[in-house]
């Protein structure tokens, strides 16, 4: 039986820069391949499904050994058959997490599921059960009512993150922070590792 790989753009070792796990040492993995091709993504190159290297399970294994926290990223790692992946990491008793825009059906196990829907493609209806977080880019003020319609959909459980894009944080800065002063449930997420100049 052929084993199972995956085209990864870039892994890295860094601090989670975003929502609940901010702060976390993590190891990064970053799939290749998107179809959704938000205008504010930035990190275009990760479109291309053939961008970056085909790893093998034993290289990955290699990679997370030292790490106990991996972030599945993109690029939209939903679109991979993922089961292989996190069965691997969770034999080496790896916390995973995925950042997915919820377009596609998990095909895998995660232990955190990071759900950042994008105006570009409905979402699945499993996202809204599967959120452990939901994180939702502001790249305009009008986009906090899309959040709090997708916010009406997910558990009482799910955490709520309003994140402005970091190209247009100084002036959505004003606006947020009133929307959570009137809608508490929400937090705030920065992209601390910019701010740190952190992968």
């Amino acid at each position: 039986m052929q084993q199972a790989c995956y085209q990864i753009m870039e892994h890295f070792s860094t601090l989670q820069g975003e929502g609940y796990h901010s702060g976390r040492s993590a190891y990064f993995l970053r799939l290749s391949g998107c179809d959704i091709a938000c205008v504010w993504c930035d990190v275009k190159e990760s479109w291309s499904a053939v961008v970056g290297e085909s790893y093998s399970l034993e290289r990955i294994q290699e990679l997370t050994e030292n790490h106990n926290f991996v972030v599945l990223t993109g690029g939209e790692p939903a679109m991979h058959n993922l089961y292989p992946l996190t069965q691997l990491l969770h034999r080496h008793e790896k916390y995973v997490s995925i950042e997915t825009s919820g377009c596609y059906p998990l095909k895998g196990s995660v232990d955190w599921y990071t759900f950042s829907p994008k105006k570009f493609k409905e979402p699945c209806e499993e996202a809204y059960t599967l959120a452990n977080e939901l994180k939702v880019v502001i790249y305009h003020l009008s986009d906090l009512e899309w959040a709090k319609n997708h916010s009406e959909k997910v558990s009482d459980s799910c955490l709520l993150y309003l994140q402005p894009e970091w190209s247009k944080r100084a002036f959505l800065q004003e606006g947020i922070i009133s929307f959570i002063h009137r809608n508490p449930r929400w937090k705030l997420s920065l992209q601390t590792h910019k701010y740190l100049e952190i992968p």
